[in-house]
């Protein structure tokens, strides 16, 4: 998850929102990592998970990622976890909950689709807070502060 947040702070240092991911191989090798790059693509499907699995999938010459572990520092939204469920991801392990547009405990739900094909295990809560407060601070220092009367 260290390496994940480090591509989080890179992608806020971007100007990027602050989400990193990391896609591990089962005997522990980091295979892909990226950080959000929607703005400096012009591409909203840039997410951090869909970019390392894009790299992932590229390195190893295949499309699907079996046996192999995302960790990711913001729950993956709809979007992502469709990609998630379509690599055939092992194991998802992220960081802070997304109550507006996460799509794994909140929202779509897709792993707990009738339709999906495939739902990794899913652990949440690592490092919430550092990566929680990555995303707080990034969004505080672009809203104007609030005028109380």
């Amino acid at each position: 998850m260290d390496i994940a947040l480090d591509e989080a702070r890179a992608a806020a240092t971007r100007g990027e929102v602050p989400v990193g991911a990391v896609i591990v191989a089962p005997g522990g090798q980091v295979v892909a990592q990226a950080g959000n790059r929607t703005r400096e693509l012009h591409d909203p499907t840039a997410h951090a998970e869909m970019l390392a699995i894009r790299a992932a999938c590229a390195a190893l010459g295949q499309e699907r990622l079996t046996g192999h572990d995302l960790y990711v520092t913001l729950e993956p939204c709809p979007m992502c976890a469709a990609a998630i469920s379509a690599a055939r991801i092992a194991r998802l392990y992220y960081g802070a909950a997304d109550p507006k547009s996460g799509g794994v405990a909140v929202g779509a739900r897709v792993f707990s689709h009738p339709q999906c094909h495939h739902a990794p295990e899913i652990y949440d809560g690592l490092s919430e807070a550092e990566a929680a407060t990555l995303l707080r601070d990034f969004f505080a220092g672009r809203r104007p502060p609030m005028v109380r009367g």
